[in-house]
């Protein structure tokens, strides 16, 4: 059963557009470039971001991507095009591009490892389109991750989807995310989608990734916050638990600052 948000839908709408357009207009800019996915995060970071009434780009950036996710992704951007005539639409075919790219590169025995490494390599091939397409139009990219994803697990691909220039849904959970998706009017299509990151080329899930759903992530963040251990636990919340601690642990290089070699004033 998917977890009741309490968040103010309207309230929180209308604070994160007026964040988004008075950063805009403060970095000097002209609107937003968004990759689109097919899935709720970055439908919703979308039709924030068109709200503000600045230009804003939606692009597809498919690489071998599930028709399913395609399909979702255009009738999401066509609906918001409709809503919206801020809303422009592009799209860049980087199959080609992967394609090149794994025949250059040394290849491995570790399968795992190399499913991987290509899985981020998709993410960090759109992260240079969207910064190109900036460059171009005068536009920030828009970050599609939630507060689960960015600060609970580390979810992302670092240099990949972790690569923006503002997140505004960072600060909520999935849980929010759905109903603030549902008060915007994204497609119901992509409401009822299993969330995925459409990295791999099918239809994995974030939970086939995860070991753990969006709800059972949100419980364990708020049970860890709250400085319980999984001695508190038994059964699937003990799994549950050490999933999202094991998780967090790991990837605390992508949600904590770059380290930097600080040089004593003495050597200087």
């Amino acid at each position: 059963m998917q977890k009741i948000s309490t968040i103010n839908a309207e309230k929180v709408n209308q604070h994160i557009v007026n964040w988004l357009k008075t950063y805009a207009e403060n970095a000097k800019v002209n609107g937003f470039v968004i990759g689109i996915s097919g899935g709720i995060d970055s439908a919703l970071t979308s039709t924030l971001c068109a709200q503000t009434g600045l230009p804003t780009l939606c692009v597809e950036m498919p690489i071998y991507q599930a028709q399913s996710h395609v399909f979702r992704a255009y009738e999401h951007i066509n609906q918001l095009k409709k809503r919206f005539p801020n809303v422009s639409d592009t799209r860049i075919d980087l199959t080609p591009v992967f394609k090149t790219f794994k025949a250059e590169v040394p290849t491995s025995d570790n399968e795992a490892k190399l499913h991987l490494s290509l899985a981020n390599t998709r993410s960090r091939l759109r992260m240079l389109s969207l910064y190109y397409l900036a460059g171009l139009n005068g536009l920030l990219v828009a970050g599609t991750g939630n507060k689960v994803e960015d600060f609970g697990v580390g979810f992302f691909t670092k240099y990949g989807d972790g690569g923006v220039d503002v997140s505004p849904i960072a600060d909520l959970l999935k849980s929010d995310v759905r109903a603030l998706a549902k008060h915007v009017g994204v497609p119901q299509s992509i409401l009822e989608a299993k969330p995925t990151d459409g990295l791999f080329g099918d239809d994995r899930s974030d939970e086939d990734q995860l070991g753990a759903d969006y709800e059972e992530l949100e419980w364990a963040m708020k049970q860890m916050e709250e400085g319980k251990t999984s001695e508190n636990f038994s059964g699937r919340e003990k799994e549950v638990f050490n999933i999202y601690k094991r998780l967090n642990a790991i990837n605390q290089h992508k949600m904590n600052p770059i380290p930097v070699c600080l040089i004593p004033k003495e050597f200087k």
